[in-house]
């Protein structure tokens, strides 16, 4: 296995985990920033849209129509920009709403709920969010890892952009489950375990996708992570962040995300 392909695997590592410090931030904190939680989702959404649209999509672009022609690229190019839209929203569609890991939690559902009781209903609920987040997770791998292998520094970007909207994901997983079983153990475990689907989605790449990778599988790949980081980004990052606005914070955190992709971009160059 060659270094290239060690460092995606690290860096798809390192996003999907990130639910793990959101567990944490439950356990060990007493209450929300929500300014600075509306500031960071709205970051991400603004380095996620930033380059899906104006990198990722414009790779794919040119993989394909150097690929296929001027004509049949271009419609590849936007075929699986929008394929990759159909694939993440059909993912969301089929996850009950009050299961859904879009549904974003503060740390104190947690710290108000007093008395911690045995609640099955709770317990499922909290599996079923578990279970909603790796399948979402799961297409996230791919899209850091082939991007990594592709260019590290938009590798890194997104890897980093991913980590920060997994962190509430993590909140979601180990609330439930800490108030229906009463072990943060348990809790944090599930969350845990959760983001390692990004980490397989990654490992999968590399096994199924990797000896076809040529210009035109790698040009309809990034398409589509094109397309699932801007529905990702518009579905959930930023009604999250408007959930937690504080006047325009969110907005802020979205321009300074954009502003700080372009000008990583423009560095390396």
């Amino acid at each position: 296995m060659s270094q290239e392909v060690l460092f995606a695997l690290g860096l798809t590592l390192f996003a999907g985990l990130a639910t793990g410090i959101g567990s944490l931030m439950a356990f060990f904190t007493s209450r929300t920033n929500t300014k600075f939680l509306s500031l960071a989702l709205g970051f991400s959404a603004g380095v996620m849209i930033y380059v899906s649209m104006i990198e990722i999509f414009v790779k794919a672009k040119d993989a394909l129509v150097g690929a296929l022609g001027e004509v049949s690229g271009n419609w590849a190019t936007v075929g699986g920009f929008f394929g990759g839209i159909v694939l993440i929203a059909l993912i969301d569609r089929f996850i009950p709403k009050k299961d859904n890991p879009h549904e974003v939690r503060t740390v104190e559902e947690m710290n108000d709920a007093g008395k911690v009781v045995e609640d099955p209903e709770l317990l499922k609920m909290g599996t079923f969010a578990a279970l909603a987040i790796a399948i979402h997770n799961f297409p996230e791998g791919i899209a850091t890892f082939t991007s990594a292998l592709q260019d590290p520094s938009l590798g890194i970007a997104i890897a980093a952009a991913i980590a920060i909207h997994n962190i509430p994901e993590g909140i979601a997983v180990s609330v439930p489950i800490y108030y229906a079983t009463g072990s943060k153990k348990k809790a944090f475990k599930l969350s845990f375990l959760s983001g390692l689907s990004e980490p397989i989605g990654a490992f999968v790449a590399y096994l199924i996708l990797m000896p076809y990778l040529n210009d035109v599988m790698f040009g309809v790949i990034f398409a589509a992570v094109a397309g699932i980081m801007v529905f990702i980004s518009l579905d959930e990052l930023l009604p999250a962040a408007k959930k937690y606005d504080e006047a325009h914070t969110s907005i802020y955190g979205l321009v300074a995300g954009m502003a700080v992709m372009a000008l990583s971009l423009l560095l390396f160059l």
